[in-house]
């Protein structure tokens, strides 16, 4: 429940006891029983009440025509209420709801009336509801999620009118519901409008850059309060005229260049920011002629592989957005061929960032987490791998060491899927997945592997669980361990030892971020890793 459901209960209370002629101190008394009502009917849990309050407060103000006055009981509610709760003061809930309450008291007005320069009164007040809220709570918002919806205000714009029709017949349908028909009828018209929101919300989500990425923390609050303030100021405070400057007049013409500076500033450094991390200028900031790169995704694996304009990705990581960051930077559009070890979260969580962009998957043994991968993945065509499976990428050549044919280990890490890749500009590389000891060494029992490796992907981000005689054999120049902050001690200093005893350099993610690597011109491995050169 939100608080405009209160507010709307409040209105048509108000509007039908002046209807029928009632003194304005029964209008008040009257609408604040109804609330009261629906605020049982829907149950009185603590959002409901907060909600419930800060529309109260809003909605009797205006409709009282004294916003000061509602100002100075809102400041009283927050204090009475942070009081009694003061661990409320850490609730987003509650501090979005005083925020939209607070905007829609002082800002709107002032900013409905900024906009009539430029467009019809009710269109200028119906604008400025959403976008006083939008201002008021988007500094708010990134704090637990760093994006900046672009299309908000249009979109609840849009939507607003089907919202006052739904709780409507919503309420209707919950009064009426034990009259045969009447009760149903209500609730089919309620749908209609309810659809209407969802739809307006689905597609205005689906718009190419519906959300900015904005940065994370006290940064992020301040940088968009910033925004909001110099927003407010440029559409509130007029332009001054012809005419002679008052000191009235110079302050209002400094306080818009202020905000414009400011507003510059503050969109210019986002746009860079984004810019930057984009797929257009992304590119620029990496070496272009890799042939594998390892994502740095957290405690998780993501590692891309490409030849001759085809790229194969093996596994996605733990999160959506890391992933699409990643690929972004590096100008990855399709993946031709992704391989999924396993169906753990780390090595799958990040499917939805490549959904409807996959041609074939690779994978092994499936688990009861295979379906919602699937989904995620936008259903590509999809086949289990075993030990001897093959196939191209480009120009290079692709062969699965593991899982054996015959199960030998059940569906997870022991049965992750082992590629050997090379050729086509990529150097031998032996991807180990999340294998442990014992399926390392039955995966050498059963076959033999290349001469030589140049690359190998560390198994399980440097568990201790590990065959040093497998590493030894490979005798990888360059060893990638995919890892993040982590509980578990990864990688272990007993496999980094291991490692160095094989004659390996490591490239850890959390150490040196994004690592890539190709082949040089003198045979040897030329790498290149974010941080530390």
């Amino acid at each position: 429940m939100t608080g405009a459901n209160c507010a709307l209960v409040v209105a048509l209370a108000f509007g039908a006891c002046a209807a029928l002629g009632a003194a304005r101190s029964i209008r008040i008394v009257s609408s604040l029983v109804a609330l009261a009502g629906f605020v049982a009917l829907v149950t009185p849990e603590a959002s409901v009440i907060r909600a419930a309050t800060m529309a109260a407060i809003a909605m009797l103000a205006l409709l009282l025509g004294r916003a000061g006055a509602g100002v100075a009981v809102l400041s009283l509610a927050v204090t009475g209420i942070l009081l009694a709760d003061p661990w409320l003061a850490l609730n987003f809930g509650f501090l979005l709801s005083v925020a939209a309450t607070g905007a829609l008291l002082l800002l709107a007005g002032p900013l409905a009336r900024g906009l009539e320069r430029f467009m019809p009164g009710p269109l200028a007040l119906a604008l400025a509801v959403p976008l006083a809220a939008q201002l008021a709570c988007g500094p708010i918002i990134v704090l637990f999620a760093p994006q900046v919806p672009l299309y908000g205000v249009p979109a609840n714009l849009i939507a607003a009118p089907a919202a006052p029709i739904a709780t409507v017949a919503g309420l209707g349908a919950c009064l009426f519901a034990s009259v045969p028909g009447v009760g149903a009828a209500a609730a089919w018209i309620a749908w209609l409008p309810s659809a209407w929101v969802a739809h307006t919300a689905e597609a205005f989500a689906g718009l190419p850059r519906a959300r900015l990425d904005w940065w994370e923390g006290a940064a992020g609050f301040t940088a968009l309060a910033v925004v909001g303030a110099c927003v407010a100021v440029l559409i509130a405070v007029p332009p001054l005229r012809s005419g002679r400057a008052s000191g009235v007049r110079v302050v209002r013409v400094s306080l818009r260049r202020v905000a414009a500076g400011l507003l510059a500033i503050t969109l210019g450094g986002a746009a860079g920011t984004a810019a930057v991390s984009g797929a257009v200028v992304g590119p620029l900031t990496v070496p272009r002629d890799w042939a594998i790169a390892a994502c740095d995704v957290g405690q998780g694996d993501a590692v891309l592989v490409r030849s001759e304009g085809e790229t194969m990705l093996i596994d996605t990581g733990p999160e959506p957005d890391v992933l699409a960051d990643c690929l972004s930077r590096l100008g990855i559009r399709s993946i031709d061929l992704l391989v999924l070890t396993h169906f753990d979260a780390d090595h799958t969580g990040g499917a939805e960032a490549v959904e409807g962009r996959v041609g074939h998957v690779l994978h092994g043994p499936e688990d009861d987490r295979a379906g919602a991968v699937w989904r995620a993945l936008g259903d590509p065509p999809h086949t289990e791998v075993v030990a001897g499976d093959e196939g191209a990428l480009g120009a290079a050549r692709w062969l699965v060491r593991w899982p054996a044919a015959v199960a030998a280990f059940e569906a997870g890490n022991d049965a992750s899927v082992v590629i050997d890749i090379s050729g086509g500009g990529v150097p031998q590389a032996l991807m180990l997945g999340d294998t442990s000891e014992g399926s390392q060494a039955a995966m050498l029992r059963g076959a033999s592997l290349a001469a030589s490796y140049e690359v190998v992907k560390v198994a399980h981000h440097g568990s201790g669980d590990q065959l040093a005689r497998l590493y030894s054999e490979v005798g990888a120049a360059v060893a990638i361990i995919p890892v993040g902050e982590n509980d578990y001690g990864h990688p272990r200093e007993r496999t980094l030892g291991v490692l160095r005893t094989s004659g390996a350099s490591v490239a850890r993610t959390d150490v040196s971020g994004l690592v890539l690597i190709a082949a040089g011109d003198d045979g040897g491995l030329r790498v290149w890793r974010e941080r530390g050169g």
